[in-house]
């Protein structure tokens, strides 16, 4: 089976990209994995520092890598918005396809240097692993927030972007783009939608000539995705629009059942929300939505 970073390489000749979704528990597992084998596209599997201390560092490897080996199918394991090398060290260990070593926080200089210094222990575990870092602000949280923070000053410039790119080595650049983590209100609701500033991606892209990923997707506009992708965005980051789906769906699920105490009668009705969302936003980043108008 194709590793990630060949994966990543087909999505971009064929201009699509792979959708990376958030789990906290085996249902969004469940969810997601059903979603990508059933329309038969890879997908990626993010969990971050807190979705990994809550269900296990090498629990979520495990889960993923059984039914990566059970279904012979490409589901790879990434360690999301990762802010220390030791967290980083312990993915690495659990056998993760990628890791998100996230010092955007700092200035650029020493998450440059941190970043440089990660990667050379992070490979020596494992020369294949990918290491992604993040350059600009795009916010915390993927929870629905109050007010959107102004962003605008955190913009990912081509210049920085290309100086991080070459000094760091990383295999992946996560630049702010317009993308926020999170949703607002208004936009769980459908009355409102994140927009993305796509000259920039395009300048950033050409600029790096790396691979390319978007955080903090949820919410955004479907024809700026669509965009975005073929501006060279490769990964797609979606988590606020499934964590939604799960509690919508568990919320339904224990409303319709009221007496109802089977974990595995109450708990479908969450998967198939999950489901719906995946399935959605997997079909737009594979262009697999254009092939069904009736979608």
């Amino acid at each position: 089976m194709a590793d990630l970073r060949t994966v990543l390489q087909h999505a971009q000749n064929d201009g699509v990209a792979v959708g990376h979704f958030n789990i906290a528990d085996f249902l969004m597992l469940k969810a997601a994995f059903e979603s990508a084998y059933a329309l038969k596209v890879p997908v990626i599997i993010g969990l971050s520092e807190g979705e990994r201390k809550f269900l296990g560092v090498r629990q979520a490897s495990a889960l993923v890598r059984s039914l990566r080996e059970e279904f012979d199918f490409p589901i790879f394991l990434n360690a999301d918005h990762t802010h220390s090398l030791e967290s980083a060290i312990e993915a690495a260990e659990a056998g993760y396809d990628a890791i998100v070593f996230d010092l955007s926080a700092l200035p650029i200089d020493q998450n440059i240097h941190q970043t440089q210094a990660a990667i050379k222990k992070l490979k020596a575990i494992n020369p294949s692993i990918l290491i992604e870092g993040e350059i600009g602000d795009i916010g915390t949280g993927s929870e629905i927030h109050a007010a959107a923070p102004d962003l605008s000053k955190g913009l990912t410039t081509p210049e920085e972007a290309a100086r991080y790119v070459k000094e760091t080595g990383v295999d992946i650049l996560a630049p702010a783009v317009g993308n926020m983590h999170g949703m607002l209100d208004s936009m769980v609701q459908g009355r409102a939608k994140k927009r993305l500033d796509l000259n920039r991606i395009a300048q950033i892209k050409t600029a790096t000539q790396v691979l390319l990923t978007l955080h903090g997707a949820s919410g955004t506009d479907n024809e700026d995705l669509r965009k975005a992708i073929a501006a060279g965005m490769n990964i797609v980051h979606i988590n606020t629009e499934v964590r939604v789906a799960w509690r919508r769906g568990l919320e339904e699920s224990l409303s319709g059942q009221p007496q109802e105490i089977v974990p595995y009668k109450i708990l479908p009705g969450a998967v198939d929300a999950v489901k719906r969302v995946v399935a959605s936003r997997l079909k737009l980043f594979n262009k697999l939505d254009e092939r069904m108008p009736h979608q």
